[in-house]
């Protein structure tokens, strides 16, 4: 399974660029994550459904909320149907801020130029057997 291990030093690499991309900027991956759903939702989301649509469901959503609250970028709201959970929209500070950074799509891109649309697409295909 030498797969396994490329596969892997691939992801590192990927992971590492991206650290590395938003570093500067103050936020970390998981936190860019979570405001680019609330961004996409266009509606208020409870933690739980942020955890659900994150690239990594298993991390702390609550955890990334309160930081994400604490620089300003989100807003956190009791939710009407159910005390027990909260709303999260992001705020126009949050809205201003990844206007402010360049798409990460850009490092993306960067990284996998050496690959071919018809690579790409089979890539594709095959990680998503692995997700499956």
């Amino acid at each position: 399974m030498v797969f396994v291990k490329s596969l892997m030093a691939a992801y590192q690499k990927v992971d590492l660029e991206l650290r590395a991309y938003l570093k500067p900027h103050g936020i970390t991956i998981q936190q860019y994550n979570v405001l680019k759903i609330l961004k996409g939702a266009h509606k208020p989301l409870s933690t739980s459904v942020i955890r659900e649509r994150m690239l990594e469901p298993m991390a702390d959503s609550s955890r990334l909320v309160e930081r994400l609250c604490s620089k300003g970028w989100v807003e956190r709201n009791a939710c009407s149907g159910d005390r027990r959970l909260v709303d999260v929209t992001i705020s126009s500070a949050g809205l201003s801020f990844l206007e402010r950074i360049p798409n990460m799509d850009e490092v993306l891109n960067k990284l996998f130029l050496k690959i071919t649309d018809k690579e790409a697409a089979t890539l594709n295909k095959l990680l998503n057997k692995i997700r499956k």
